[in-house]
């Protein structure tokens, strides 16, 4: 598992720090990483965080992951993924990337996921959120098969264009609710509003 924490590029540096809900906006993310590990849906998890960036690998570390330090985030979340992946084991067959700006994930998500992956459903496996199915759900299960292609990446971008829906090894997987990226501060302040 893969949680990227790269990039604020809207918010300002202290964005997955921002509180929701009286936490840190990182760590509503975090936590589900961790029951996912408890609940062994996830071998081994990997927070990959901006260098300096002392208060997310604390985060990391209260969460049980280990920490990889993106020395150059304004490469962009591609920088984040390939150095996400590079830091798992030779044993890991497949791997969840998660955004730490997403706070609204949940655990059944990931396991939807990994069901899906070890039926062979596909390479790559989606949500398709029923309250926002015309948009690229998140997280993504990559199987370690389509892990090389992280490496034709560059700036802000992960491997989902390569991937588009309906595309040959692509599953979306149903899913109920939403999953929304908070990438400004007007976006904090409208989750806190209607969280339920």
């Amino acid at each position: 598992m893969v949680l990227a924490a790269g990039g604020a590029r809207r918010f300002g540096g202290a964005k997955l720090l921002a509180p929701l809900r009286g936490r840190p906006l990182a760590a509503h993310a975090l936590e589900v990483v961790r029951g996912a590990r408890s609940a062994e849906l996830v071998g081994d998890a990997v927070v990959v965080a901006a260098a300096g960036d002392d208060a997310m690998l604390d985060l990391a570390r209260e969460a049980g992951a280990r920490s990889v330090v993106n020395d150059a985030p304004e490469r962009g979340l591609s920088s984040s993924l390939r150095l996400g992946l590079a830091a798992l084991g030779a044993e890991a067959g497949a791997a969840v990337i998660l955004l730490a700006d997403q706070p609204l994930v949940r655990q059944e998500i990931l396991a939807g996921l990994v069901q899906g992956w070890r039926a062979g459903l596909g390479v790559v496996l989606r949500p398709r959120y029923a309250a926002a199915p015309d948009e690229p759900g998140h997280p993504v299960l990559l199987d370690r098969s389509v892990w090389p292609l992280a490496g034709t990446l560059d700036g802000d971008r992960g491997l989902g264009g390569l991937f588009p829906a309906g595309a040959e090894g692509v599953a979306l997987i149903d899913m109920a609710g939403r999953n929304p990226d908070v990438d400004t501060p007007d976006d904090l302040t409208t989750l806190e509003g209607s969280w339920s």
